[in-house]
């Protein structure tokens, strides 16, 4: 039991670092809304037509897709004897290395930050316009990494038991292609 419970934790803990790194990873390329600041007033968004926020959303899903990939097939061929305990420290740990990206991503900087200058030569006197904080507009895309790392982790665990079945084998044919009760010629008829 104690191998079980530290399989599960090691998998949580592991995809809680990579989603540490990932929520640097977005915020170092996703580009940023611009928003209007009057004065201290609240910060408008500045371009309704941005497509900036759609784009937070975009790297959000293919930066912990693409992670939430990679950690299923690297959990299917590193945890061939603790199946359970990994699948669902993949689907904790995917749920908690989302919230982290999102956490992370949302309250530091990386990089240089900068806003389309057509906005800021729009702007009217008196209004500065700044780059707005990363957030998700679309929340569902939080599910991507542990449902892509649970289903990619299955369909791996689904083929290996499909090649390893003895349903693999057509009905009424012996491993070896030869029909039971006729001359053994290994000749399909």
């Amino acid at each position: 039991m104690a191998r079980e419970v530290r399989a599960f934790a090691v998998t949580v803990l592991t995809l809680a670092t990579l989603g540490a790194a990932a929520g640097l990873l977005w915020s170092g390329l996703t580009p940023r809304a611009p928003y209007q600041v009057a004065g201290q007033g609240e910060p408008v968004l500045a371009d309704p037509t941005t497509q900036a926020l759609i784009a937070a959303d975009g790297w959000f899903a293919v930066i912990t897709g693409g992670l939430g990939l990679v950690c299923g097939g690297v959990a299917w061929f590193i945890a061939r004897r603790w199946m359970l305990p990994v699948l669902l420290g993949l689907c904790a740990g995917g749920v908690l290395a989302a919230f982290l990206t999102l956490w992370i991503g949302s309250s530091v900087t990386i990089g240089a930050v900068t806003v389309e200058a057509a906005v800021a030569a729009n702007a009217a006197p008196g209004v500065s316009i700044v780059p707005g904080a990363l957030e998700l507009t679309a929340k569902g895309v939080l599910v991507c990494w542990p449902l892509l790392a649970v289903g990619f982790f299955a369909l791996l665990e689904g083929m290996h038991g499909y090649r390893e079945s003895p349903l693999r084998q057509p009905y009424g044919i012996e491993p070896g292609g030869i029909e039971p009760g006729g001359p053994h010629t290994g000749v399909w008829r």
